[in-house]
């Protein structure tokens, strides 16, 4: 019983910030978002809730992998799971940067860091579970989608210079 429980916790934690995300930033998102300059390959509106619950879905698990052939909360734990968790936090960071405070510049920070730490945790992850680090790969391959749309929108759409009278 307990082992279920730890793996549906672990598969639902990612979707804990994501929904969370969408619900505070769900309003700004027709009016700001959609007047954005955006590349002709910009995926439809429709597409990014879909792929974020696989995405979820799957990343989640994979953690309950990791968590799971290390023992849980072990000292070999820290490291894997603490890049996990800290890759986690800034991907539910990422949206209220882009969408609620409207800081493309620093959405990109947030966004190439986030692939970095996504990159270190498959890393850390490889010798542990190869499975785990596979179910990494299709959000390793869409944050990479994201980061070059999100340097395309910060390019394509120049901030407003704040404090100056034109």
């Amino acid at each position: 019983g307990r082992m279920w429980a730890h793996t549906v916790g672990f598969t639902v934690l990612p979707h804990v910030g994501g929904l969370l995300g969408w619900f505070i930033n769900r309003k700004g998102i027709p009016v700001w978002y959609e007047k954005l300059k955006k590349p002709s390959w910009c995926p439809p509106h429709k597409i990014f809730p879909i792929a974020w619950t696989v995405l979820y879905t799957g990343m989640g698990y994979a953690s309950y992998l990791i968590w799971n052939d290390l023992g849980g909360c072990s000292s070999k734990a820290i490291i894997p799971l603490g890049l996990y968790g800290a890759q986690l936090v800034l991907n539910w960071a990422w949206p209220p940067l882009f969408f609620g405070a409207h800081n493309l510049k620093l959405a990109l920070i947030a966004i190439l860091c986030l692939d970095g730490l996504v990159i270190g945790t498959m890393c850390s992850w490889y010798r542990i579970n190869t499975i785990a680090t596979l179910l990494m790969v299709p959000y390793l391959g869409w944050l990479a989608m994201a980061t070059c749309l999100t340097i395309c929108i910060w390019k394509d759409n120049p901030e407003e210079k704040r404090g100056k009278s034109e």
